[in-house]
């Protein structure tokens, strides 16, 4: 446990940074980035289970203090406040991490026992065959909508907005799409 007498000469250090941050004194960043990269770091670091992105990272959570240095005045806070960017720029991370095709791939195939491997692929390539002929039966919009969701991996939000269309349209098309897709290959079961 920290001294409280410790704790209380950090708040105060801390309070007096970012006073000077929100007065646009880049040394008070620097300073900011000296005490908290390391431990931001460790943070990452068992989030993650990898090295690999976190200065990419972390880089982005002292950008977003920089950018906010303005809106910035609790000290007592700010502790949270950081660790909240970092978690939500590590969630992003692992999100896109686990959209990328290579890795999905990756998990599945450690995730199969070697003598069901043929036997499995054989399957999962007739499914996802099959799963792709009735895609291309959905009507254009429907399918557009679809594939943006399913295969890029794009949110009802980044849909919407890049069809100029409402969210409750893109939740709409795609309940469709599932029922249609569910439907058709409960047939074949």
């Amino acid at each position: 446990m920290i001294p409280r007498h410790w704790q209380m000469n950090v708040s105060f250090k801390l309070d007096k940074t970012l006073k000077e941050l929100s007065k646009d004194q880049e040394s008070s960043l620097e300073e900011i980035y000296n005490y908290y990269y390391p431990r931001l770091y460790d943070f990452s670091r068992s989030f993650l289970k990898l090295e690999q992105g976190i200065d990419d990272i972390l880089q982005e959570v002292f950008i977003r203090i920089w950018q906010n240095r303005r809106k910035i005045k609790d000290p007592e806070s700010f502790n949270s406040y950081i660790f909240i960017i970092t978690r939500n720029l590590l969630l992003n991370e692992l999100r896109s991490r686990l959209n990328h095709k290579s890795l999905k791939e990756e998990i599945r195939r450690l995730s199969i026992a070697k003598e069901y491997e043929g036997y499995e692929q054989a399957q999962y390539r007739d499914l996802k065959n099959r799963v792709e002929e009735l895609i291309e039966e959905l009507p254009q919009r429907q399918k557009e909508i679809f594939v943006l969701s399913r295969n890029e991996g794009l949110s009802h939000k980044e849909i919407a907005g890049r069809l100029q269309i409402t969210t409750k349209t893109v939740e709409y098309h795609i309940s469709l799409s599932i029922k249609f897709l569910k439907s058709r290959l409960s047939v074949l079961q």
